[in-house]
């Protein structure tokens, strides 16, 4: 036997517990399926223990593998990371980069960013992950992450892009028959729509020039895991709602929808890039971060609103 480890057996078996299959493996490292089943039949040989249970329909990792796949994956993130040193030094960054952005912000800033992103950098490939829910960037083997909060997790290092606030809107046609609320405490029996990822409580914390607070707890017909859902109910002017700017600028500055309580300001947080570590940043995490600073530090929803 040598004595040189198998990285490359390590290397593919921890992708393969990572994405769930030899063929999903296979494709993400651009090999065959048969040269990763090899790889790990070898390993396996090697370690002399079944890594996976495998059946015709599900994979599935062993007592013995689970012992070893957080070590493999960590050999397989650290020989990234050293090739990823070793690109600097290379003109254009190139190697995936799998990216978590919130859906309603992916989809209208982040989407109309890619062709501009791939042009630029041609070498690098971008595995877009849109979801609402907060991930955990590494459990779930995420490069990066954009992320709005009013603070960013202690955890991960975050590059601030940009302010992002939140503001209460409703359709004229609601305020033609309710009535505009003149404070917080008139939005107590107005129906109120509510969104199920709002950072830390769902409850509304109104804030005026002389720092006076006021908060609601918001009541009403429907809550949901996406802002854009709330967009039909307000528009037929049933309900008052709040929406980040980056939403809610397109329907102000055509007036479909109004701002409520203007002299009271809601969450004021951020648009931050956020990384697991800084101990060591490829040249295409850096080449990604600048790209996002640069068309997202000053953004066009502000002009609108």
């Amino acid at each position: 036997m040598s004595k040189l480890p198998d990285f490359e057996g390590l290397a593919m078996f921890a992708k393969v517990a990572e994405e769930g299959s030899f063929a999903a493996a296979a494709r993400v490292m651009g090999v065959s399926v048969p040269t990763v089943s090899r790889a790990v039949a070898r390993l396996e040989e090697r370690l002399g223990g079944r890594l996976f249970n495998r059946t015709s329909r599900q994979l599935s990792l062993t007592e013995f593998g689970h012992g070893m796949v957080g070590k493999a994956s960590e050999i397989y993130r650290q020989a990234e990371e050293v090739e990823g040193q070793a690109m600097e030094l290379s003109v254009q960054p190139r190697g995936q980069v799998r990216l978590a952005v919130p859906m309603s912000f992916g989809l209208r800033w982040v989407a109309p960013l890619l062709p501009k992103l791939i042009r630029q950098y041609p070498g690098l490939s971008i595995d877009l992950h849109l979801s609402d829910a907060s991930v955990d960037l590494v459990a779930e083997g995420f490069d990066a992450a954009l992320r709005i909060a009013a603070l960013p997790d202690s955890s991960l290092v975050a590059r601030r892009l940009c302010a992002v606030t939140q503001v209460l809107v409703a359709a004229p046609a609601y305020l033609q028959r309710h009535g505009r609320p003149q404070h917080p405490r008139d939005l107590a029996d107005a129906p109120c729509l509510s969104y199920a990822y709002r950072a830390r409580s769902q409850v509304w914390r109104f804030t005026d020039a002389s720092g006076t607070e006021e908060d609601v707890l918001p009541t009403g017909p429907l809550r949901v895991t996406n802002s854009d859902a709330l967009l039909p109910v307000l528009l037929e002017g049933l309900a008052i709602a709040e929406l980040p700017e980056f939403i809610a600028s397109e329907y102000l500055a055509d007036g479909r929808l109004e701002r409520i309580l203007p002299q009271w300001s809601m969450t004021r947080g951020g648009l931050y890039f956020v990384t697991p570590s800084a101990r060591t940043r490829p040249a295409k995490i850096r080449a990604l971060s600048d790209f996002f600073h640069e068309h997202l530090s000053a953004p066009a929803w502000r002009c609108a609103k």
